[in-house]
């Protein structure tokens, strides 16, 4: 039995693996937990962030407007499956006031860090890069310096220190819609400079993890075990149809995180359901937040869904890594 190092959960939301599931991942039954309509201007919520608060849970969501413009949005819950979800953006303080002005921010990630929450998000500027803040209290968001020169997406905070550095993943990108992916880590001894980057791991060629040829990218915020840091990442593979988004997972190096011990053959989600195949993004699942409970090993994954709704999948850290260690 592996053991999940961290806060006792256990209160997330959780539904027990049905007897004829083979998959190591399954679904809640009343997805999507929140549609288009998540405030008053939202053509879709997706692609968010989730952690434990005070005596509930709030989140940063991806809120893209009717107008389709991209940014992300502060939301509450006493459960983390209803959610209200505020009308307007978050105001971030504090950063070079050309660092503030904002083209688009989407993606976020949240990450309880020492004393703080950090939140990571796409940020536009010049092109898609990773922005960097902080809040105590999430009443008050303070913008740091932009983390990378663009172009990069998916910046992924390790939950602590590592070797007295703090580290982040990346995926540096395109100005576009990125036909091509690998997983970077980069190092700081201060959240704004960042160095000292170390390639992670990239896409498989050939045929035999086809559902990862195209590109890959980290997800939630790595959950700490007795073997390694436990990554749920996405993968995409081009298609007749266009891209398709599935989720994997992979067991790193606690010392050294860009080195792999073990990574998903098989795929541990796939875009199946109608909410997942049909929306503004078709054929899509896109893990952004999992909540981990430490006394029972239970996780709840957050994920955009057609890039329009968010779902909500359950496992445990022994399903992820009997899946990784024996694969068929």
């Amino acid at each position: 039995m592996a053991k999940i190092i961290g806060q006792s959960l256990p209160n997330i939301p959780w539904q027990d693996k049905q007897p004829n599931e083979t998959a190591p991942v399954w679904r809640y039954t009343c997805n999507p937990i929140i549609g288009r309509n998540g405030n008053k201007r939202s053509n879709s919520v997706f692609n968010s962030a989730v952690v434990p608060f005070e005596d509930g849970f709030i989140g940063v969501f991806r809120c893209d407007s009717r107008s389709i413009t991209m940014d992300i949005f502060l939301g509450r819950s006493k459960d983390a499956i209803n959610w209200t979800i505020e009308d307007d953006p978050i105001e971030f303080e504090g950063a070079d006031g050309e660092i503030l002005h904002k083209e688009f921010r989407y993606d976020p990630r949240v990450c309880f860090l020492e004393d703080r929450y950090y939140i990571t998000w796409c940020n536009g500027y010049h092109g898609p890069t990773i922005g960097v803040a902080y809040t105590f209290d999430f009443k008050t968001f303070t913008q740091l310096e932009n983390a990378f020169l663009p172009f990069n997406r998916n910046g992924v905070l390790f939950p602590r220190k590592i070797n007295d550095m703090f580290m982040m993943m990346s995926r540096p990108s395109d100005n576009g819609h990125t036909p091509f992916g690998d997983i970077f880590v980069s190092q700081s001894p201060d959240m704004e400079f960042w160095g000292r980057h170390r390639y992670m791991m990239g896409t498989i060629a050939g045929n035999s993890s086809g559902w990862q040829t195209t590109k890959i990218g980290p997800g939630p915020i790595p959950i700490e075990t007795d073997e390694g840091w436990l990554m749920i990442y996405h993968g995409v593979i081009t298609t007749c149809n266009g891209y398709v988004y599935r989720m994997g997972c992979a067991l790193l190096d606690i010392n050294e995180p860009w080195k792999v011990l073990y990574r998903s053959n098989d795929y541990i989600l796939s875009p199946i359901e109608l909410y997942e195949c049909i929306g503004d993004v078709p054929n899509v699942v896109f893990p952004c937040a999992a909540l981990a409970d430490a006394d029972t090993g239970r996780i709840t994954i957050y994920y955009g869904c057609a890039d329009t709704v968010t779902g909500i999948a359950f496992t445990t850290v022994d399903d992820l890594l009997a899946h990784i260690k024996n694969p068929k």
